[in-house]
């Protein structure tokens, strides 16, 4: 969360002309609800469900760059399923720049917005803890840092498809 999946998700298909898929924006479109809807309607276990079928569905399409919510590889076999499927990429971002972007955009995020800065602090150093054993099976990492304004964007959109687009 907050590492910028989606941002630089948008700019690679701009800049590469591969389609791309946020997985929670294909899920929330394919089950007419939001993430917290489906979260509250059918607890974790049901929508961790509906997330790998979908993730299925989506990592058997071809020229598609994918962004997956921050827990999808931490259930079921997720991680196994999209290191078979195709090129896995974590995305790092030092703790400071998260809890900028988290701190800033944490309104939009109904699992941040109630929490005071020292809990937000706490909410992703225990995240990233949790989920790091499933991010370093990624077949690579690529330092999202510098996705703060739309030359920023750019220029690290560039460098991912250079690196990785070939």
């Amino acid at each position: 969360m907050g590492c910028g999946k989606s941002t630089l998700g948008r700019a690679l298909q701009k800049h590469s002309g591969l389609d791309f898929i946020d997985l929670d924006h294909y899920i929330e479109n394919r089950f007419h609800a939001t993430i917290s809807e489906l979260f509250a309607s059918r607890g974790e276990e049901g929508f961790r469900r509906i997330e790998a079928a979908m993730l299925d569905e989506v990592s058997q399409m071809t020229d598609v760059v994918i962004a997956c919510g921050g827990g999808t590889p931490c259930f079921f076999n997720n991680m196994d399923l999209m290191n078979e499927r195709g090129l896995t990429v974590w995305l790092t971002t030092p703790l400071p720049r998260l809890f900028e972007r988290l701190q800033r955009n944490r309104a939009k995020r109904p699992i941040l917005a109630d929490k005071t800065d020292e809990e937000l602090m706490e909410f992703i150093t225990r995240a990233l803890e949790e989920r790091k054993p499933y991010y370093s099976r990624a077949h690579a990492q690529f330092c999202a840092t510098l996705l703060e304004d739309k030359s920023q964007i750019t220029i690290t959109a560039q460098e991912f498809a250079t690196k990785f687009l070939k």
